[in-house]
């Protein structure tokens, strides 16, 4: 009997042990897919494997949009994810979200972590910060679009692959050789509403909206009409139409076609080196944005996109401790340097630009300091310093649908931005009326 009673207390202290000791698990929804998803992992795991008491599983939710909707949905169903990660057109819905979120500078606060929004990049900072100074979200993978040259393919066409285009003017010059050479697809983008309005607005010095494109009120409009852009969507209209531009698609399907070798010129996010690296069969470039040399102020900087990481509230304190104490390891330098140089994204901290820096990684790997180049390459004006349109998740859909028009020959430049800016101004209006007061 007394060994009996001895074996039930054995058992019963390492059930109770293994409760006690039980990990809090943190959910991450993300859009990271190939070589960025496993990236994410990584980050995910060396953080599990740095301490006992919380377990982060990261869960691909497909893409921005979905992952952003199938949290909505979560919310209201009372399972949100602790961690959702949102891109950065989506910053002023969740600004405005209320009590969906959980401001991160105050779950800092609570859980006593070492937060100072002066660490990070002030690109980047900046974009998710509220008026009083105070940083919502927590910076992940900040990105800005660049423009990818496939350096073989320029010697085939009697290129030199050392000197990419930096004017629109010099880039119809090369695009008219490379097809000459029998290049199939010249050129493609990806995202063409953030690379060809909201950046080359920025990079431009144009203004994307009023108000400071939307940031000093929720009572802005938008300006993408003027003469400039139409002149520069017109511009694509025309390379679409020497077989100089193929569209592949509102997100991120130009990249393949690209690290295909189907088409020798690219823009799109610097985030996309990750998988170019991985999958290109061939020497490649990194360079600035082109830019249209009649324009005074050009260029000016680029402004970010990629996304970041906004916490939902309705959950316990020690597990809001557990998210904190994952931002905490996610903002160490040598996490930060790791996922800047594996992915191309920005890094988001001074120290890990610093720390990359002196290691002599961008010595040793060209290109890869152009995003941060360019996103500084003047100080920031009211025009560039980024933008803050409610709902513009819709709004950029309403902008890829006017541009699709003009690439498939269907309307104008003129027509189809004079709609875009009347479709987009009809959204504005609506989130200012469903947000009134706040």
């Amino acid at each position: 009997m007394r060994s009996l009673f001895l074996a039930l207390v054995f058992v019963t202290a390492s059930l109770m042990s293994g409760v006690s000791s039980a990990q809090t698990e943190l959910q991450w929804w993300h859009s990271m897919s190939g070589a960025l998803g496993d990236r994410v992992n990584e980050i995910a795991n060396g953080f599990n494997a740095s301490q006992k008491e919380y377990k982060v599983v990261p869960v691909f939710k497909g893409s921005y949009p979905e992952s952003m909707t199938a949290a909505i949905a979560a919310f209201r169903a009372g399972n949100a994810p602790h961690i959702l990660q949102v891109f950065e057109v989506g910053t002023a819905t969740m600004m405005y979200a209320g009590k969906a979120i959980k401001p991160v500078y105050q779950m800092m606060k609570e859980a006593g972590e070492p937060f100072n929004p002066k660490d990070y990049h002030p690109a980047v900072a900046g974009y998710y910060t509220d008026s009083k100074g105070n940083m919502l979200s927590m910076p992940f993978n900040s990105s800005t679009p660049v423009f990818y040259v496939n350096k073989d393919a320029f010697k085939k066409a009697g290129l030199d692959p050392e000197k990419a285009p930096r004017t629109w003017k010099e880039f119809a010059i090369t695009a008219g050789k490379l097809k000459a050479s029998g290049q199939a697809c010249v050129y493609t983008t990806g995202w063409p509403s953030w690379v060809h309005i909201e950046n080359f607005s920025a990079w431009h010095n144009l203004p994307i909206g009023t108000k400071e494109n939307g940031i000093g009120g929720m009572d802005t409009e938008f300006t993408i009409n003027s003469p400039a852009h139409v002149t520069h969507i017109s511009m694509l209209a025309d390379f679409a139409k020497n077989g100089w531009f193929t569209y592949a698609g509102r997100k991120n399907e130009a990249e393949a076609k690209f690290f295909s070798g189907e088409c020798a010129m690219l823009t799109s996010s610097s985030g996309a080196q990750a998988n170019i690296k991985k999958n290109a069969k061939f020497d490649f470039s990194v360079n600035f944005l082109p830019y249209n040399d009649t324009l005074v102020n050009a260029p000016q900087n680029s402004i970010i996109g990629g996304a970041t990481l906004w916490v939902m509230s309705g959950k316990k304190p020690a597990e809001y401790k557990g998210v904190s104490k994952f931002f905490t390891y996610l903002s160490r330098t040598e996490v930060q340097s790791k996922w800047h140089q594996e992915t191309g994204y920005v890094p988001i901290t001074n120290a890990a630009y610093d720390a990359t820096r002196k290691a002599g990684f961008y010595e040793k790997n060209p290109g890869t300091d152009i995003a941060n180049r360019q996103l500084g390459n003047k100080p920031p004006t009211a025009n560039s310093k980024g933008l803050r349109f409610g709902n513009f998740v819709q709004g950029r859909e309403v902008i890829e649908e006017e541009l699709e028009a003009v690439f498939a020959g269907t309307k104008d430049a003129k027509t189809a931005l004079d709609t875009a800016v009347k479709r987009g101004n009809e959204i504005l209006r609506r989130f200012q009326a469903a947000n009134k007061g706040n």
